[in-house]
């Protein structure tokens, strides 16, 4: 008899997300089955044999954000296969609050809707971290342009963001008061549409990545972005990197070993994977920026499965279907690369792969190289990456700064 009952959510059929429904589809003893927007047959063609044959029902709806519709494709679902959903997931940030409402309408466990808010509402969110103490930039939700001008006269520079922003999508960095308000003349805040203002938090960039399960935190990574990810978004062409450094149990990460726990208490957080994004300031404070309550995206989790030498896209679908995990070990550094195109139009060229090869072939363990022909990515993860893993973390740090010093992209 079947262990589980799982619905996975996926509105596209994008590589990414069918990396982690692969992973939920093979799960043994659980019925599997998928909601999405995309044409049926559309979506089965994108998916490999092994895996169509485990999908018990497949049911395209209009729009999979819409908790009406998602709630009535699952008791279809239900129906049909005879069985109780027992969980109810997928991995996009937008879909976290309707797949919690859903749950709470149909008591699947999982996160409820409360829980789901203070994750989604970056506003929500950093009042109950700053309500635990916990360190976090200055912010405040606008619904009018005078009171976020208010605001921006005593915090500048600025961060500006819609509050159920996901990461550095959407964001925009604020210099003046007069580049604000003529921001806010082109988008005036309402109650309807606030606007989220922050404090912009200067220093490095990082992320700590978890694994909760029945509210215990067994699992953390960092990750250290070079630049930030804002950086990156305001500079089309820039290469970057992430590297995952193989020691985190030092001084150097100690306050946010200490501090991430504490936040995802506070928001609630109770059995899954989570991404949190924070900076450490010139002085050595930290700052939390935002905390997602989904796998990290851009390659992060294959990251965290190499530094590991384990498959967190199945370690993410055990913890959310079965609510199963054992913590691996550390084994090595790893980081990625990503390719970003200077020009617009279609790439036309790469160069530097010849010498790539021969200075970092060894430590190459995933690449994805952009092909001629193919259009440039509108996408801050660039148009492709190299990944990278050694025993030594300093070694993996000289391979990114050379990889994204040797290959070169053009568009034309």
């Amino acid at each position: 008899m079947s262990r589980a009952s799982t619905v996975f959510v996926s509105p596209f059929a994008l590589p990414s997300t069918l990396k982690f429904l692969r992973a939920a589809a093979l799960l043994p003893d659980t019925t599997f089955s998928v909601v999405t927007q995309e044409p049926a047959a559309r979506f089965l063609a994108s998916l490999e044999a092994e895996v169509r044959g485990r999908i018990a029902e497949l049911v395209v709806v209009e729009d999979c954000h819409d908790a009406g519709e998602l709630e009535r494709a699952v008791r279809s679902i239900a129906a049909s296969t005879g069985k109780p959903v027992t969980a109810l997931i997928g991995i996009l940030e937008p879909l976290q609050e309707a797949l919690a409402l859903v749950r709470e309408r149909l008591q699947i466990r999982g996160m409820d809707h409360a829980e789901s808010v203070r994750f989604r509402d970056k506003s929500v969110m950093k009042d109950a971290l700053r309500a635990q103490g916990l360190p976090c930039a200055q912010h405040h939700l606008a619904t009018d342009a005078e009171s976020a001008m208010d605001f921006a006269r005593s915090t500048m520079p600025l961060v500006v963001k819609p509050p159920a922003g996901a990461g550095a999508r959407d964001t925009f960095r604020v210099d003046d008061l007069d580049q604000l308000r003529g921001w806010l003349a082109q988008h005036p805040p309402t109650a309807e549409r606030p606007l989220l203002l922050e404090e912009f938090v200067q220093g490095r960039e990082f992320s700590f990545d978890s694994v909760s399960v029945g509210g215990q935190h067994l699992f953390h990574s960092v990750s250290d972005y070079s630049p930030t990810p804002l950086q990156v978004m305001e500079t089309p062409w820039i290469q970057w990197t992430v590297l995952l450094p193989r020691e985190i149990e030092v001084p150097e990460y100690q306050p946010i070993l200490a501090a991430g726990p504490r936040a995802l208490d506070a928001l609630g957080m109770v059995t899954g994977m989570t991404h949190m994004e924070w900076f450490r300031r010139p002085d050595g404070s930290i700052a939390i920026s935002e905390v997602a309550a989904r796998p990290p995206g851009a390659q992060f989790t294959s990251l965290i499965s190499y530094a590991h030498d384990c498959d967190f896209y199945r370690v993410w679908a055990e913890v959310s279907v079965l609510e199963e995990f054992s913590p691996p070990p550390r084994r090595f550094a790893a980081g990625a690369a990503y390719l970003r195109a200077q020009g617009t139009g279609r790439i036309a060229t790469v160069s530097g792969l010849e010498e790539a090869n021969r200075e970092l072939g060894d430590l190459v363990v995933q690449s994805l190289i952009p092909a001629p022909g193919q259009m440039k990515s509108s996408s801050y993860e660039g148009d492709g990456y190299l990944i990278l893993r050694h025993p030594e973390t300093e070694v993996v740090r000289r391979g990114l700064e050379r990889a994204v010093e040797i290959l070169q992209v053009e568009a034309l």
